[in-house]
């Protein structure tokens, strides 16, 4: 098991330097087609791995000495074909890479504004079980929308 306090703390760092970061690097894909990102400290460790493009499907994993104790899965996608999945990724990571406290630490905050793009994440549960919707509007429509899930893993 895991300290809910050091997990919501680890699950930020992780987060902020992985698929947020423009700069991350990717890691060694572990399944043909794949795209993974891989962060540790101490010992834990959280890998991102998912696959797609504009529809894409992927899993979230912490490990506690090697073991896994905690993940999450989406599924998200562009809704629309008149916006650019570039430009939506683009406020996506952005919106990712925010601080925040008013949610549980998963994807990114509630709400978060980027010129005429909206940003939202609704939650309910806490880190132990979970499920949620985080969506992206373009001037008041939606154009992308992913859903998600985890908890422990016990």
């Amino acid at each position: 098991m895991i300290d809910i306090t050091k997990l919501t703390s680890f699950l930020n760092e992780a987060n902020k330097h992985t698929y947020a970061s423009k700069d991350a690097a990717k890691a060694a894909s572990l399944r043909p087609s794949s795209q993974d990102y891989h962060y540790e400290k101490g010992n834990l460790a959280y890998h991102d791995t998912y696959f797609g493009a504009r529809d894409f499907i992927g899993e979230e994993v912490v490990y506690k000495d090697e073991i896994p104790v905690w993940a999450l899965n989406y599924y998200g996608f562009v809704l629309t074909s008149d916006v650019s999945e570039k430009d939506v990724y683009a406020v996506l990571r952005r919106a990712l890479m925010q601080e925040y406290d008013d949610i549980i630490p998963v994807r990114g905050p509630r709400d978060y504004r980027d010129g005429e793009y909206a940003y939202t994440n609704t939650a309910e549960g806490d880190l132990g079980r979970f499920f949620g919707t985080e969506e992206i509007y373009q001037k008041g429509d939606a154009v992308y929308r992913c859903l998600y899930h985890g908890g422990f893993i016990l």
